[in-house]
């Protein structure tokens, strides 16, 4: 059974690397932004936060792992930029692979509570299934 995926549960995938790193959507988002825009401020107003919280959260993912995920870029007619390490790039398709392979092995799972979710105020009852 089909549902709108706009109303639809999402797996929310997040690893926690004790005892107080945490890799997930968020900082995926960042990473993926910095390499469209080339930039850690373009990318942190993309998703509308400060320059100071994504520099953070940038410094964060360069010290989690043994590699950084981000380096600057000095210089240059319009001053400095970012741009992803190779493992950087690593990063987000490691990550984006795991949530494709949650989202599939959980798609009948997902399914089922969609077929049981009560419709938006005004709208139908959610249709059930016997499954």
């Amino acid at each position: 059974m089909q549902h709108d995926v706009s109303n639809a549960p999402k797996i929310i995938l997040r690893l926690d690397f004790p005892p107080a790193d945490r890799l997930g959507r968020g900082k995926i988002e960042l990473l993926e932004h910095i390499r469209e825009t080339g930039s850690i401020s373009a990318a942190g107003r993309a998703m509308d936060m400060s320059y100071r919280r994504a520099w953070l959260l940038v410094d964060a993912l360069n010290h989690m792992f043994d590699q950084p995920a981000v380096e600057p870029q000095r210089g240059g007619k319009q001053g400095g930029g970012a741009q992803l390490t190779a493992f950087g790039e690593e990063l987000i398709i490691r990550f984006r692979t795991m949530q494709q392979k949650a989202e599939a092995a959980m798609a009948d799972d997902l399914d089922w509570f969609m077929s049981r979710t009560i419709a938006p105020a005004g709208g139908a009852p959610a249709q059930t299934s016997s499954r």
